[in-house]
């Protein structure tokens, strides 16, 4: 099973849910897909037993062949190659690595170079596998890195993804064809506003989802109100406590610092499973009729 764990917003305690989750269970494969700011590592204190570059091509010109016709600038949708005259500058940081520019080159002066994006940190968390995705400061192109992570998952175990906050292509790319998203949110309107646009994404991507609610206490009942009002299965709240925001800055993980919440994690997976299970079955059941 893939459980991706998101949020609408940073801040909210994403990765303190996922790294709970993950330590309350067995067999499992941890992956940080926060490849621009990963941090699950401060808390897990993995081993790293190898680190594999990623690349992305990137288009290398041939002015020797180019014609200046424009066909790939016209092509590019990010103004990754600029004509200016007969001379062709690339801006490898706006590339998307498409290759439509090398196939539409018409004199074939265009090739594909790999340009070094970031890379992927391989190793063991106590008896949990651990990944974790680092992009190179400046990059933007975190997605292609977060593609990476997903081919090496092992579909024999129990997968947490900690996703990038937010809702942008990062975040899909980590969700897409999860078995279950859990949503961790904060009961403030911040946490509210940013918990819409979440689900919302979610939806479209028609991944099952809950919302957990850390820090519960602290704001209204907004959030419950709203997930009640559309629906939306409430599988958690973790209560606003000194003791975790202390242990936090210390790199303790929550279920730890408040032995309690070890079998609420353990619950929540068991909510996630039985989800999961019923809309299997629902599924089957729609194919056989």
């Amino acid at each position: 099973m893939i459980i991706a764990v998101a949020s609408g917003k940073g801040g909210t305690g994403k990765t303190t849910v996922a790294v709970s989750l993950a330590l309350s269970l067995d067999g499992v494969q941890f992956v940080d897909c926060d490849v621009e700011e990963p941090n699950a590592a401060i808390f897990l204190r993995p081993a790293i037993d190898e680190k594999t570059p990623v690349t992305m091509p990137v288009p290398e010109v041939d002015e020797t062949k180019c014609s200046g016709c424009r066909k790939c600038s016209e092509l590019c949708a990010f103004n990754a190659l600029v004509v200016v005259g007969k001379r062709v500058m690339v801006f490898p940081n706006l590339c998307h690595g498409c290759g439509g520019c090398t196939l539409v080159c018409p004199e074939k002066a265009i090739t594909e170079k790999p340009r070094e994006i970031g890379v992927i940190e391989t190793g063991t968390a106590g008896g949990m596998v651990f990944m974790q995705g680092l992009l190179n400061v400046g990059d933007p192109m975190a997605t292609p890195i977060i593609g990476q992570l997903r081919k090496r998952l092992d579909n024999s175990k129990t997968v947490i993804l900690d996703s990038p906050p937010g809702t942008s292509c990062p975040v899909i790319e980590t969700v897409r064809d999860c078995d279950f998203c859990v949503m961790v949110t904060e009961p403030t309107p911040f946490g509210l506003h940013d918990l819409r646009l979440a689900v919302e994404t979610v939806r479209e991507l028609n991944v099952p989802f809950g919302v957990v609610i850390n820090s519960a206490g602290i704001g209204d009942d907004a959030v419950e109100e709203w997930c009640a009002q559309e629906g939306i299965r409430l599988l958690m709240k973790i209560p606003w406590d000194r003791r975790i925001a202390e242990g936090y800055s210390r790199g303790e993980p929550v279920a730890r610092i408040i032995p309690d919440l070890h079998d609420e994690f353990i619950k929540l997976h068991e909510t996630i499973c039985s989800v999961v299970d019923a809309a299997a079955q629902s599924e089957d059941g729609v194919k056989k009729t």
